[in-house]
């Protein structure tokens, strides 16, 4: 296996460690990790094939009867305060003879949240835990086995792992600053993000940090790889210098045979990459308008009911296992999902269509193949051939669901509002260039007016299915305030009278809606539009602003790629730029200039020295470019439509060096609301 293939191969490495526990057990597993089994091994089925008895949620409300005498639990958190409280409350209602415990967080990371030196010997910690174990299960000669094994990493795709565990670490913004400048001495206060160190930042991140580059160190530890890391961004910077200043990764870089780049990226340097609707990409628009998986971050729910003769009622959806997009079981169907995610949108839907009528010609169904458009109509009739054949469904099951997917996504009710938002986005993108950013801003505004009746449709909102809806007009308001700084001119008394005009406009829209989304619950703090104030979305709407003016100076810092937009020059349109294109195009261009955007983090003593002898003699730093494998890193999530782009970039450009993408989550435009405005970015949850 070469560099790349082990790393792929690490997630399952590590769940085999697990599963090797489990056999007459019953597990219990919280959602982070189970997210990770699911994208890496299948979900529950690896756990029963593995000879495990059960599976059941990470909860103080379940329990195990007295013929169950085994337990395993597997946990993302710390082993402490409420994740400690949760695995009491299950065994003093249980019958357990013998528990083992696995975390992600490594025993370093439990020394420090406990302010001990990382220096000492042993696992203490989880001895200790081991012996509060026995005690709970009533026997101090009871088994109890307590260990770290990072299973944080899903496999959803051949070039892409993601991390579960961090879905929520998003990069820091100026409000964030303000925050942390709050708590310290007027004198001792940072002028940016930039100067913020590791030490100054709140516990609970600190935690995360660290249990981010300690999965990160075992899995080249494991790999036997040697990286050069770099960053572009504040947060990225800080885990860079984490992972490269890890007590472990100092010994493991002297001997590991494997050379490796990786380039720590902070999502904020592009948003608008995130929130836009210029992806051509099938995957895109399936996650955004098919519902979340309960309890994921990334899959979503595929109604299988056309596949059954059960007919459709106001309860059918109870009565059915939802299909999902993760399919580990079936190579044609893995091999279908990477064409669906790394390629535009009509290749997709076509290979969709081809591999349906493939699967139906080997099981000798009666299918016509047509060549055509491909209509959601017809592939519903295609795998509604499948019907009545178990042996048929059973065969091609994971061709099924993500044909199915395709399908409900095409026919989407709310599928046209895409277009709608891709529309307006070109729009304004053109409008920069010519106009005030408080003149753009404005033509955002009759489109937070009520303009239909609530009676009129049965949604609960008054926006028709192809009209902007409030989620759609906060995606708008990000994309706009993602790309304020490359406009004409920012005039600071006109930008915060229209900036009150659209906080007037949405606390009005969103007092009177009669259904409220899930962000608009998160952003205002009420499940139930009878819970809504005007004071309250006024206030929610304020914060709401307050953060969108932050976004515009998320690239000052830079020299080089501090621009994402080219405006008009009478010939072209104004365009949009990818960030990562220019990041990529920058790393393997032939010359392998030194881009002072892109900082390198691995350096010590030696490096500094080069530094100093750069003055007189030509000593060059190590490049992105230098290794065989470039890892991108980026944090706070990744778009199917940036995969694609990465893939296309570096077959262009250079393609000896393989690039291998890693993130924190992947994006749905309207995951980015969510982050900027409703996550505790500086006290995320570690279980504590």
């Amino acid at each position: 296996m070469n560099l790349t293939e082990e790393l792929m191969h690490f997630p399952s490495q590590m769940w085999d460690r697990v599963l090797s526990k489990v056999k007459k057990a019953v597990v219990f597993m919280d959602d982070r990790c189970a997210e990770a089994l699911h994208w890496s091994r299948g979900g529950a089925a690896a756990m029963l094939d593995a000879g495990a008895r059960n599976i059941k949620p990470f909860s103080s409300f379940e329990a195990c009867a007295k013929n169950e005498p085994k337990a395993v639990f597997v946990v993302s958190t710390m082993l402490k305060g409420r994740t400690v409280d949760i695995i009491k409350d299950i065994i003093s209602m249980s019958h357990f003879q013998y528990c083992v415990v696995f975390t992600t967080v490594a025993h370093a990371v439990h020394l420090f949240a406990n302010n001990v030196s990382t220096e000492m010997e042993g696992v203490p910690v989880f001895e200790q835990f081991e012996e509060k174990l026995c005690e709970w299960m009533g026997n101090m000669n009871y088994t109890a086995e307590v260990m770290h094994i990072p299973v944080v990493f899903s496999l959803v795709s051949q070039q892409m792992l993601l991390t579960p565990t961090f879905s929520h670490l998003f990069p820091l913004l100026l409000s964030d600053l303000d925050k942390i400048n709050a708590k310290r001495p007027e004198k001792k206060r940072f002028g940016s993000l930039l100067d913020v160190d590791m030490n100054s930042l709140p516990a609970d991140l600190q935690i995360e940090i660290k249990s981010l580059t300690s999965s990160l160190n075992a899995m080249f530890e494991a790999t036997g790889t040697r990286e050069e890391s770099f960053a572009v961004g504040p947060l990225s910077r800080l885990i860079a210098g984490e992972l490269s200043n890890h007590p472990l990764a100092r010994n493991r870089r002297k001997t590991a045979q494997n050379k490796a780049s990786i380039i720590f990226v902070d999502r904020t340097m592009d948003i608008t990459g995130a929130v836009g609707h210029h992806g051509d990409n099938l995957v895109e628009k399936i996650l955004t308008l098919l519902r979340p998986l309960p309890g994921h971050v990334t899959d979503v729910q595929v109604d299988m009911l056309e596949l059954t003769s059960q007919q459709r009622t106001p309860h059918s959806q109870n009565t059915l296992a939802h299909g999902c997009l993760a399919q580990t079981q079936s190579p044609p169907a893995q091999t279908l999902w990477e064409n669906m995610l790394t390629s535009k949108q009509k290749e997709g839907v076509m290979e969709v269509r081809r591999q349906l009528v493939e699967a139906a010609s080997k099981e000798k169904l009666p299918v016509k193949m047509s060549m055509g458009r491909v209509t959601p109509e017809q592939l519903s009739s295609y795998a509604q051939l499948f019907r009545s054949n178990f042996g048929a469904l059973q065969n091609h099951c994971g061709i099924l669901q993500l044909a199915l997917a395709t399908s409900q996504t095409l026919r989407h009710p709310y599928l046209a509002r895409w277009d709608s938002c891709l529309a307006f986005e070109r729009l304004l993108l053109q409008a920069l260039g010519d106009s005030e950013f408080s003149v753009v801003l404005r033509q955002l505004l009759p489109l937070m007016k009520p303009r239909r009746d609530e009676a009129s449709t049965t949604s609960g909102s008054r926006f028709a299915e192809d009209e902007c809806g409030l989620d759609e007009l906060i995606l708008l308001l990000v994309y706009l305030y993602s790309l304020a700084d490359e406009a004409q001119d920012l005039q600071e008394d006109a930008l915060e009278k229209v900036e009150r005009e659209l906080i007037g406009a949405l606390t009005l829209v969103i007092t009177q809606e009669a259904e409220l989304s899930l962000l608009l619950q998160k952003l205002t703090g009420c499940e139930n539009p009878n819970e809504l104030t005007t004071e309250r979305v006024h206030n929610a709407m304020e914060d709401m602003f307050r953060t969108l003016r932050g976004l515009s100076r998320t690239r000052d810092h830079l020299k080089q790629l501090r621009h994402v937009y080219s405006a008009s020059d009478g010939v072209h349109q104004a365009t949009y730029r990818p960030f990562l294109r220019q990041l990529l195009e920058e790393v393997f261009q032939g010359e392998k200039r030194e881009c002072p955007d892109i900082e390198y983090m691995s350096g010590g003593l030696t490096d500094l020295l080069k530094t100093g002898f750069s003055m007189f003699m030509k000593v060059s730093r190590p490049h992105p470019s230098d290794n065989p494998l470039l890892v991108l890193f980026l944090v706070g999530g990744v778009t199917p439509s940036e995969l694609r782009l990465v893939k296309e970039v570096a077959a262009a450009t250079n393609p000896g060096i393989q690039v291998l993408v890693m993130s924190t989550r992947l994006l749905r435009p309207t995951d980015i609301p969510e982050l900027l405005f409703a996550t505790q970015r500086l006290t995320p949850d570690i279980g504590v």
